[in-house]
């Protein structure tokens, strides 16, 4: 590997090296059943050509578009100039999962939709080179040094091993504060792992990452639950502080008519149950009830079935893209506003469509249909009318335009809520409304992505909830969000945390 600075960069390079994104799996083996990552890896010279199309603009604006607020022109030109390790490096200063979010993030709707040459020229595939540099520099040997790290002698309780879990950890560690993760599941990630289909996030990455974690000091107490098997008093007794990264996990069924049917999932439990059925596991081998779903209904077998999934979000995306896999004979998606207004990525949708997905926009769901089992989904046809609080256009029912789509299969993937385990009453943690727990106001110019806390709480410490020595972040705060945001929130709440130890 090069080591020295290399010659000097081209001034017009976006011009000379057209934006280019890893070779991705056929489109034929997609439909086969092949659940492989679909994109592939850079080699050192298509990383360097890519990382060097970088303008370094004077305001990067996809520093600032990005959650974490990477320093993404700077390991850019790491990258460019072969300095792998120095580039992992600073990845690291300000995400923990760097190649994690490399694979997961929605970069079109972040940092790449937010590049100055995206206007014409392609955005630099800043996903794809972070995934490089990380994976690069972890499989020659490098690891994050600790050297310096001058231990406290204080130790925090994680609560859960999501991206807001073991951002917290990992940013713990690195202070010199012990932590300790508990997890009711019997691997990290949580949805990372039993959520993401394999073909967007391979599970050997989170397999290293665990690897790393426990290098850097982090200790996991897996197939743990609170609650359970441990209480939250004994916690507070054993440990000078707690996070709570308890993610979302109620999913929103919409109150359609007929969702009692068979063959009617919800996305998230479909996504679990698959996701280690095609890993070679059991539904759950700790004999517990996937979230959402605690009558383990066997999955129904989609082969030749015609599956229709009520979303536009990344989640629908996941299902429709997974029953594709899973060989369905039709896989629709309906969803009520248009597709400029979907929510989920660009990227994801232009996948889907390419293997072979049916998008019925501008579409309602009324009711599902059938006997025994569901037979169809009733809709409406939608016409975008004014804005809501969040300035999304409402959909606005046609009269008269019901129809009935044919299914076999429906998936929901309305999205999703927190579900406040009971373990939390009595400790004075205030909830709002929908369940999301109250917490501290971020620090003024953190991620733009970050909304505040209602209602802020200007005493307390940023993520630092009414008891004193408990902090939460993710999921469990801001409601159902991206990877991205929950390990920004995880690595602040564990700044706050340092904070409060050090008196």
């Amino acid at each position: 590997m090069e080591t020295k600075k290399s010659s000097t960069k081209p001034a017009f390079l976006f011009r000379e090296q057209p934006r280019q994104m890893p070779a991705r799996i056929p489109l034929a083996l997609r439909r086969d059943g092949d659940w492989g990552e679909l994109y592939g890896q850079f080699d050192h010279a298509q990383a360097r050509h890519q990382a060097g199309r970088c303008l370094d603009c004077g305001n990067p604006y996809c520093a600032w578009k990005c959650p974490l607020h990477n320093y993404i022109p700077q390991w850019l030109e790491m990258a460019r100039e072969g300095r792998l390790e120095e580039a992992a490096t600073l990845c690291h200063e300000t995400n923990p999962l760097p190649e994690i979010c490399g694979r997961v993030c929605p970069q079109d709707r972040l940092c790449e939709g937010s590049c100055t040459l995206n206007d014409g020229f392609g955005a630099v595939t800043i996903g794809a080179v972070e995934k490089y540099i990380v994976d690069a520099a972890l499989a020659q040997g490098w690891r994050p040094d600790l050297s310096a790290v001058v231990a406290t002698g204080r130790r925090v309780a994680v609560i859960g091993a999501g991206p807001a879990g073991l951002s917290c950890a990992d940013r713990l560690v690195r202070a010199g504060v012990a932590a300790t993760v508990f997890d009711r599941y019997e691997a990290i990630g949580g949805l990372l792992h039993f959520g993401i289909p394999s073909f967007k996030l391979d599970k050997t990455v989170l397999r290293t990452r665990h690897k790393i974690l426990e290098q850097m000091g982090v200790e996991f107490r897996l197939g743990i639950e609170v609650g359970r098997d441990v209480s939250m008093d004994a916690l507070l007794d054993e440990f000078d502080a707690v996070f709570l990264g308890l993610g979302s996990y109620r999913y929103t069924d919409g109150g359609l008519p007929g969702q009692d049917l068979g063959n009617v999932l919800p996305a998230l439990p479909f996504l679990v149950h698959n996701g280690r059925i095609v890993h070679g596991g059991d539904a759950d081998p700790a004999g517990r009830p996937i979230a959402g779903w605690e009558d383990h209904v066997a999955l129904p077998d989609l082969r030749g079935q015609r599956v229709v999934v009520l979303g536009g979000g990344d989640t629908g995306m996941d299902c429709v893209r997974s029953a594709v896999r899973l060989g369905a004979a039709r896989v629709s998606c309906v969803y009520r506003r248009d597709e400029a207004n979907m929510p989920g990525s660009a990227r994801e949708v232009a996948n889907a469509r390419e293997e072979g997905v049916e998008f019925l926009f501008n579409r309602q769901p009324l009711a599902l249909v059938g006997e025994e089992r569901v037979r169809g989904v009733r809709v409406a046809d939608t016409v975008l009318g004014e804005p809501d609080a969040r300035g999304r256009r409402n959909a606005q029912v046609v009269a008269g335009s019901e129809s009935v789509l044919a299914a076999d299969v429906v998936i929901i993937a309305f999205g999703f809520q927190p579900d406040p385990p009971r373990w939390l009453d009595g400790l004075g943690i205030g909830l709002q409304g929908d369940g999301r727990i109250e917490v501290g106001a971020p620090r003024s110019g953190c991620a733009s992505r970050v909304r505040a806390p209602e209602p802020a709480h200007p005493v307390r410490l940023p993520y630092q909830t009414a008891h004193p020595r408990i902090f939460a972040g993710g999921d469990a705060v801001r409601g159902a969000d991206l990877v991205v945001t929950a390990a920004f929130e995880g690595r602040e709440a564990a700044a706050s945390i340092v904070e409060l130890l050090r008196g």
